[in-house]
């Protein structure tokens, strides 16, 4: 059972309050005039509790107090007030922050209450003291933000260089974005700053936990800390224990909504089925492939085609169960020839197709870029392996092609008339011999690219706040699209080719498609930028991933959300979702993989090993298997559905045990890793003492203010199965082919 505990804290705030007027109102010099005025706060304290509801804190003050059971209202109470106490205007919460005037007129206030904190913290039981230290960050953020609004900004860059060690660890980033601020109008203005002051902060506590932490802001009457725990925190009580890595649960950190508001949103009805096939496409397919299968044995094709036959009637079977109603599926034109010889296509990979396991991983293609110096951003392959697109900060797209043959565009002096039949149009293409072109037409850095399902088109996105499609057959610009307010940061085509989506600064996702200039749909709630985009298969649904730490999805269709994964404690930077759509998964700056269940919402597990960003996930066909690329210029599988019986596979067991010997040999030699016992120093006695120190020295760095748990080391989730290390190449693509062939990507860095 769990209870929001922000009105808790709130009732509890002023019964708090209260106590500390009646211990601060012995200053009055008449005996009489000082016992009334004193009475007279508690009566109107503890009315305003019961008012509020707040029977227990209601209950304590009139026990301590000696108050009869006054019912005067809290008009006649104020009324009955002097007047010369009281000032022009007179309320309950007034009564309650004047309490505070004494904290709020000191500069050093808030040094000096958080410190306090930070001892006390210090010296708790240790099985509160994670969650203690959970409820601080916050507590220490807005305490900073609060000395800049109010000009003290000395005293804020003072506050923030004494402590925001405690917090480095896991939020890192954020105190490196709040340090720059030095005026009242940096604060106004700063987007992280405002997401802080605009949203509560989000803490997840032991009920015991949660009654410690007022009692201490209470008898020490640090009321600036409790109206920061009031107005800036939504604490959420749980029993039983919350665990060290509870700033990964769903109601933890700023999520922009409570638990209830995640629960709404997680409990609507969505349609995970594939999309229907097109009966154009169907009947076109059958026939092409019964046209084929006629054709004389001698000719070879005969016998592929009736075995593509077959492949086909169970794929019908197949997306027959499950899949889209017609009135749900999206609106797409109507079919052409290329959805034709893309199914084909399909059905040929499909009977290729190596079936992957934790026993059976896939092979790798990495692609690796020199000489970018640094200015490569991103990368896409053509589904069909025939394209390899980048993005560079020079305001260019440059392409390759992987089969090595020429791309030559078209003559800019040929007359349209004359091409009549397809050798006239190869007789009027470029004579080149280039095997890669570069595609200008961006006035910013390109942030974004990927290829159309046919390799027709390719899709950039960029700083100067625009989207371009390019014709990959004439490599030109065919149509730029404009309406972002800010840089674009990703792009993502639907499975059709049709649809394309952008994610943005202006912290919005929106939907376009190929023929209308403008947008077709704006998705707005996240709460920073947008950083990465990708449809669902069945494309009705969009995922967004954003800066805020939460993953959305949204109705195509509706243009709502209908999914919040909150519990990342970074930016989110990569998203994939399964080929069946049913499993989804999230990374980025938290170095951690959080797989999702679509249909419910919930986080089905957590996958940790990477020792830098996520920068890219995809899934092979079947869906068991997930792949990921990242700064620590590693790509990594995954074992997503973690099956008892293929755990159980002698070469499974093998990679763990060979893991696990790794893992003991870097602890051995690497002090700061693991426990100090377990290192050989008996090999050279003069090393001995040295390495002791340094064991000993890492030890007492872990052990800091807040607690051994700040440190941080990365441990190989269970489900890890391998890592493919590169040579100095942070990965910033991965995919996987219709044959579940992986292709990665990225810049050699010297």
């Amino acid at each position: 059972m769990s209870s929001n505990a922000g009105s808790a804290a709130e009732g509890a705030g002023g019964a708090g309050s209260s106590a500390a007027s009646a211990a601060g109102g012995g200053g009055n010099s008449n005996g009489s005039t000082k016992h009334a005025s004193q009475k007279q706060r508690e009566k109107i304290v503890l009315q305003y509790l019961k008012t509020k509801g707040y029977r227990n804190a209601e209950k304590a003050l009139r026990e301590d107090a000696l108050l009869d059971g006054d019912e005067s209202t809290l008009g006649a109470l104020a009324a009955a007030f002097p007047a010369s106490e009281m000032g022009a205007d007179a309320s309950v919460p007034s009564w309650i922050l004047l309490f505070s005037e004494a904290e709020q007129g000191n500069p050093d206030a808030h040094c000096q209450s958080y410190r306090e904190l930070r001892r006390w913290i210090d010296s708790s039981l240790d099985v509160y003291k994670h969650e203690l230290y959970a409820a601080s960050y916050p507590i220490f953020v807005h305490s900073y933000l609060d000395l800049h609004m109010r000009g003290l900004h000395e005293k804020a860059a003072e506050f923030m260089e004494l402590f925001r060690e405690d917090h480095a660890v896991h939020h890192g980033k954020d105190l490196g974005v709040l340090a720059t601020l030095t005026s009242k109008s940096h604060v106004e203005e700063n987007a992280l700053a405002r997401l802080y002051r605009e949203n509560k902060y989000g803490v997840r506590m032991t009920r015991v936990g949660f009654e410690l932490l007022l009692s201490f802001l209470q008898d020490h009457h640090f009321t600036l800390l409790m109206r920061t725990v009031n107005q800036h925190l939504n604490i959420r009580t749980v029993d039983g224990t919350v665990p060290i890595c509870s700033e990964a649960e769903a109601d933890v950190g700023v999520t922009g909504h409570t638990q209830n508001q995640l629960d709404h949103f997680n409990s609507q009805d969505i349609a995970l089925g594939s999309a229907p096939l097109d009966p154009f496409v169907r009947d076109e397919v059958e026939r092409t492939l019964q046209s084929e299968a006629g054709r004389p044995a001698r000719d070879g094709a005969g016998g592929e085609a009736a075995a593509l036959l077959e492949s086909f009637a169970k794929v019908k079977q197949e997306a027959a169960v499950g899949a889209l109603s017609a009135r749900d599926a999206i609106p797409m034109p109507p079919p052409r020839g290329a959805e034709v010889e893309q199914q084909i296509a399909d059905l040929k990979a499909l009977r290729k197709r190596v079936a992957l396991g934790p026993a059976a991983l896939p092979s790798i293609c990495m692609y690796t870029m020199h000489n970018t110096d640094s200015t490569m951003n991103c990368a896409a392959v053509a589904d069909d392996l025939s394209l390899l697109a980048c993005g560079f900060s020079e305001s260019y797209v440059k392409i390759w092609s992987l089969r090595r043959e020429p791309l030559r565009g078209f003559q800019s002096n040929f007359l349209l008339g004359s091409v009549a039949s397809e050798s006239d149009a190869e007789a009027v293409r470029e004579k080149t011999p280039d095997d890669s072109r570069r595609l200008v037409g961006h006035a910013g850095p390109v942030f974004g690219v990927d290829i159309s399902f046919d390799s027709k088109y390719l899709i950039s996105g960029s700083e100067d706040k625009t989207a371009r499609l390019w014709s990959l057959d004439t490599f030109t610009n065919v149509v730029c699209y404009r309406g972002h307010n800010h840089p674009i940061w990703d792009v993502s085509f639907a499975s059709q080719g049709f649809y394309f989506a952008t994610a943005s600064h202006d912290r919005t996702a929106r939907l376009w498609s190929c023929d209308h200039v403008y947008a077709l749909r704006i998705f707005a709630g996240h709460l920073s930028d947008v950083n990465c985009v990708r449809f669902h298969p069945n494309a009705k649904y969009v995922v967004t991933g954003s800066s805020d730490k939460s993953v959305r999805l949204w109705d195509v269709q509706r243009g709502s959300c209908v999914r919040v994964f909150t519990g990342h404690t970074g930016s989110v930077d990569t998203v994939a979702v399964s080929p069946d759509g049913r499993i989804m998964a999230s990374a980025g700056e938290d170095q951690s993989i959080g797989v999702w269940d679509l249909g419910s919402g919930r986080r089905m597990d957590t996958l940790t090993g990477h020792a830098g960003p996520v920068y890219s996930l995809a899934f092979s066909q079947e869906g068991t298997l997930l792949l990921s690329g990242s700064a620590d210029e590693t790509v990594r599988a995954w074992d997503v559905k973690r099956s008892p019986a293929a755990s159980e596979h002698p070469m499974v067991a093998q990679r763990r045990a060979a893991r696990l010997q790794q893992e003991r040999e870097q602890r051995r030699h690497d002090p700061s890793t693991g426990d100090p016992n377990a290192m050989d120093i008996d090999r050279d006695s003069k090393r001995a003492p040295k390495l002791a120190a340094a064991a000993s020295n890492a030890e007492s760095k872990k052990r800091d203010a807040a607690g051994i748990w700040k440190s941080k080391r990365v441990v190989d989730s269970d489900a890890l199965l391998k890592t493919w290390r590169t040579k100095s190449t942070p990965v910033h693509s991965v995919m996987m082919t219709r044959c579940n062939l992986a292709i990665a990507a990225g810049p050699f860095t010297p």
